[in-house]
């Protein structure tokens, strides 16, 4: 394996690790407290949930597609993607390495983890414009975004002599 593929393999790695914290801790916390005239401020609302909290809470508040599509895009698609990438850094054969490649290819296209995040910054940020609401970016924001980054790179790290097949 060259260098450059031991980098990858190492960024890889590195990426499906911080996609677990990322999935599991909690990414943003909402808390809703206007300033009430005789009584002050006053919370009427407050959430904080992570990714999979947030796709449970979906699935059973009869939002089943929208759990599916974050379930399927911020968990399914990532983690499959990463191991992938692994076995083509793995396996011998050119040919196998080329299909596998151009499946993560394929499917990166439809990786919806980075849009992900700035669905969630957008969301941040537009809460930020109302006193009464206030949002505050957790610790599995940064693990996302870490992932997200860092998967990047490892899969542009990967050195394979490439047949595009499509």
């Amino acid at each position: 394996m060259n260098i450059r593929n031991i980098v990858a393999f190492i960024l890889t790695v590195i990426s499906l690790i911080l996609l677990y914290p990322g999935l599991t801790e909690p990414i943003l916390q909402i808390k809703i407290a206007p300033e009430l005239p005789l009584l002050g401020k006053t919370t009427f609302y407050e959430q904080t949930q992570s990714i999979l909290q947030t796709v449970d809470t979906l699935y059973n508040t009869n939002n089943e597609l929208v759990a599916f599509l974050i379930l399927l895009f911020s968990v399914v698609v990532p983690v499959t993607k990463g191991l992938i990438i692994l076995v083509v850094l793995m396996v011998k054969s050119p040919n196998l390495k080329n299909r596998l490649y151009n499946l993560v290819y394929a499917i990166g296209k439809w990786s919806m983890a980075d849009v992900f995040v700035v669905g969630i910054f957008i969301a941040f940020l537009s809460t930020r414009s109302n006193t009464a609401i206030d949002a505050l970016l957790l610790p599995g924001f940064n693990y996302f975004v870490a992932y997200c980054i860092i998967s990047l790179i490892g899969i542009q790290m990967v050195k394979i002599d490439r047949k595009v097949l499509f």
